[in-house]
């Protein structure tokens, strides 16, 4: 019988360089042999990709924070039915730009969102789905909103205020404090070569138990 792939996550606030860090996640899976499938939220599927364009859309601004939160998870079921799921049945890892970690984050810390609302449609949408490892990479606000500064035009999120990122950084830390076994955080003041170092090592322990495990 197949095993069941592993999932990734990376999670942190704008400015974080998480995405920079992707292609060598994937690179690093493939040198040890394993499929990787990589994507992203919101999005990752067709119709969670619209959702997005809804979601990060700077003419949105104003949209309910319980609008918000049901359109994620909206997008996040599409995205689990159409890729996470069957790319995880059929052995791939999946390695996710932002999952559920963010929903407590952006509308818990962030839009002050009661954390067990989220928690109920966690267990809806995703059952007993959870990420195997989670890579959190973590700096100050202020730091992380003057990084996204120098990129393109701000979406919905990235035009937030340093309090809302405040609230999200503090919930994302929450969260790492209460499951250290899965949330991995990476110092993402670091310098980007002592960044994509740290990352590589966790991803190749985290391989190296997995298949150790499996042995």
């Amino acid at each position: 019988m197949r095993l069941r792939g592993r999932f990734i996550t990376l999670e942190g606030i704008e400015g974080a360089g998480k995405s920079t860090q992707v292609a060598l996640i994937q690179a690093t899976l493939a040198q040890l042999g394993l499929r990787v499938v990589l994507t992203r939220e919101p999005g990752g599927a067709p119709i969670a990709e619209r959702l997005r364009q809804i979601l990060l859309d700077p003419d949105c601004r104003g949209m309910a924070a319980d609008a918000e939160l049901l359109l994620v998870f909206a997008a996040r079921a599409e995205h689990l039915a159409k890729t996470i799921r069957p790319a995880l049945e059929r052995g791939d890892w999946v390695v996710c730009d932002r999952f559920t970690d963010a929903s407590y984050a952006y509308q818990g810390g962030g839009r002050g969102l009661d954390p067990a609302r989220i928690a109920v449609l966690e267990a809806f949408v995703q059952g007993d789905l959870r990420p195997d490892l989670t890579l959190l990479f973590d700096l100050p606000a202020d730091l992380g909103l003057a990084r996204a500064g120098m990129r393109s035009a701000p979406d919905r999120f990235e035009g937030e205020t340093a309090r809302f990122f405040a609230g999200a950084r503090a919930a994302y830390l929450a969260r790492a404090q209460a499951e250290p076994g899965r949330i991995r955080l990476i110092d993402a003041r670091a310098p980007l070569d002592q960044v994509s170092q740290a990352v590589a090592s966790a991803i190749r322990a985290f391989a190296a138990g997995t298949m150790d495990a499996n042995a």
